[in-house]
Order: C-alpha cells, then structure tokens, then sequence
C-alpha cells in the first residue's frame, strides 16, 4: 500500500471472464470453508491420499469427498497427482492446525461462521434499512458469539501484533511516568496486541477496553502469557464507557471501521475526543485498522473489509490514511506519516496528542 498519493494499481475489468471470477467468488470461499470445517488440510499434513483413503480419516463419503478435492485444487489449496491429493505449499504452512503459522481458525471461526453469513444483510445495509438486531456490537455481547470471534481474531492478530511491536511502536513510545508506561488498549479483543507490546517493552503496564464477553476471552489469553500483573481488563463500550485517564498510549486496533460516523453523534468522533482526554499531553495514539490509498481504487482487501461492515450497520464508514490524518488533526493531535502494517490491508498512523490545546 503506497500513502504517497499513487494509486495501488488495479487491472479494470476488460473481459465477461474477470466479472465471472468476481460472482463465482463466493464459491470458491465456501470450499475453503468446508475444507477446514472437515480437517482436509491437517488429514494431508503427512502426505498426499487418494479419496478412499481420505473419506476414512474424516468420515465422509468418498464420492462428496472427491468432488471437493478436485474443486480445491482448482483452486490451488490441493495439488493433485493421478489419484492422489496433497496440501499446496501455503494450505501447508498455514491451513493445517498446530502449524507455527496456522491461520485456519481465523478463516473458518470468524470470516466463515460470522462475516460470511452477515453479507446476506449487504443490500438492507446498503439501502439503509437494516433492522439493527445482528449489529457488531450485540454480535461481541453475546458470550458464544464473542467468543468465536475473539478466538478467531487472535490467530488472526498475533503476527501483526508482533510487527507493531517490534517495528512500528519501539521508537515511539513517550518516556512515561518512572517505571510505567500506561496503555489502554480500546476494543482490545483478545489482547493480542497488549501482550505482544508488554512483551516487547518491560514497563509497559496496559489496559484492555472491550465488551464484557469479548473480555472474558481475553482473560484466559492473558493468564496463559503470564500477565496477569500487567494487563487490566475492563469490561465495557468503547463508545460508552468512561475511559482511565493519565495514559500514555492509546492503541485502537480495528476500532474505528467498525463504528458508525453519522452526524450527529458520530462514534468515530466521540472515540477520537476520548482518547485525546485521556492521553497525558504529547502521549501517542496508534491508530491500526483498514485504509484506502489516498488517490485511485484499493486496496481492494481494506475497501470489502469496509465494505462489509455495512452488512452490520448502515452508518459505517470508510477512509483513507489522508483523510483520518485529517480528523486527527481536527481532534488535537498531529499525526505522523502513514505506515503499511499488513501490506494491501491495514494501516497504522501514529499521532502525538498536541501539548498547546
């Protein structure tokens, strides 16, 4: 992703085939979908079986097996070899569950059981008449659902947690008061972000802010990385809730896409009067979520990731690095150039809280 004003490029569609790909899209996501609902990639993780001997180690019939087989390695999660089929190098390295880099549970808890079959409600989110019951926010209240997404979304999070916090951040951080430096981390999630960040940097003590359902997960991350004595839960609305004053760093991570921006009332503006309250003068916001280039189309991946929380809320908003260095500035703080954090998909800006206002 370039902030620099050029557009990521992006082919037009030129041909019926290119627009063919698009509509048959939702095809291949369910493959994928049903082949981790299974255990396809993990049953191929010592090597390539015919399906006879596949549909043994899942229990499925051979002949619906094989249909789905041939159907992955189409699209090239499978490689196939006379009878036989084996797991491409990437379904390998990231799709079979106990991997270093196992991505699995993210695509088949979160984007497969949750974001997929919210995109029915696109068209009533679009045209404005979505009913409001299957909202984002009574999605992460309710204890099963939270879950799911919140265990998704650490498997999801942890690698770009860790570039934060050792590429992004270090040079960064505000000296604090003697040893501590204060973090709130606003719609925390799992806490995936905070415990990578308290890892990296020994005085760092950090707040996560989320529902109480989604809170209760993170706890059990927390405790399993020991940090119990570091990182506080609160349970609450980012929107809503009262924030800790005296920070040093607030950290909003996939927070402001997810929030509705009508005026007035707007949650992305309150959000942002919040966190400049509770920052101590010259204390740094990061901001990591999904931006668009500044000039020209994409990233194609950030504009369906905004795209998609309309299916939740009408008021949902999308923007570009531009255009939220803009609202920063407008909120009291001076934001520093815009870095590429997972390459063609989000975004971080740091913006240090103005000292004069």
């Amino acid at each position: 992703m370039d902030h620099g004003g050029r557009a990521t490029s992006v082919s037009p569609a030129a041909t019926r085939a290119d627009i063919s790909a698009i509509a048959y899209g939702f095809m291949a996501s369910k493959a994928l979908f049903a082949a981790l609902e299974i255990g396809v990639f993990t049953a191929l993780a010592d090597g390539p079986l015919a399906p006879v001997d596949l549909a043994d180690r899942t229990g499925l019939a051979a002949r619906r097996l094989r249909t789905l087989l041939h159907a992955l390695a189409g699209l090239g999660l499978l490689v196939r070899d006379g009878d036989t089929f084996g797991n491409a190098p990437a379904a390998d390295r990231y799709l079979v569950r106990g991997r270093a880099e196992d991505f699995g549970d993210y695509f088949r808890l979160q984007v497969g059981r949750q974001i997929y079959p919210a995109m029915l409600n696109l068209d009533a989110g679009i045209a404005g008449t979505r009913s409001g019951s299957d909202t984002m926010s009574a999605l992460l209240s309710a204890p099963d659902d939270a879950r799911t997404f919140t265990t998704a979304q650490h498997v999801g999070s942890l690698a770009a947690a860790r570039v934060l916090a050792d590429r992004v951040v270090p040079d960064r951080l505000p000296a604090g008061s003697p040893g501590a430096i204060r973090l709130l981390d606003v719609g925390g999630g799992s806490g995936a972000f905070s415990i990578a960040l308290c890892r990296r940097f020994p005085t760092l003590r950090a707040t996560i802010l989320d529902f109480p359902a989604v809170v209760e997960v993170a706890r059990a991350y927390r405790d399993e990385a020991a940090m119990q004595d570091r990182i506080d839960l609160v349970g609450g609305d980012a929107v809503g809730t009262p924030w800790p004053s005296g920070q040093h760093v607030v950290l909003m991570s996939y927070l402001l896409s997810a929030l509705g921006d009508e005026e007035p009332g707007s949650e992305v503006e309150a959000v942002l009067a919040k966190a400049h309250d509770c920052l101590e003068p010259g204390g740094l916001l990061v901001v990591h979520d999904f931006m668009l280039d500044d000039a020209g189309p994409g990233p194609v991946a950030a504009a369906l990731w905004f795209l998609q929380y309309l299916a939740y809320q009408p008021d949902a908003t999308s923007f570009s690095a531009a255009e939220l260095s803009g609202r920063l500035c407008r909120a009291g703080f001076d934001p520093q150039p815009a870095t590429a954090l997972i390459p063609g998909v989000t975004t971080v800006i740091l913006a240090r809280k103005q000292v004069d206002r």
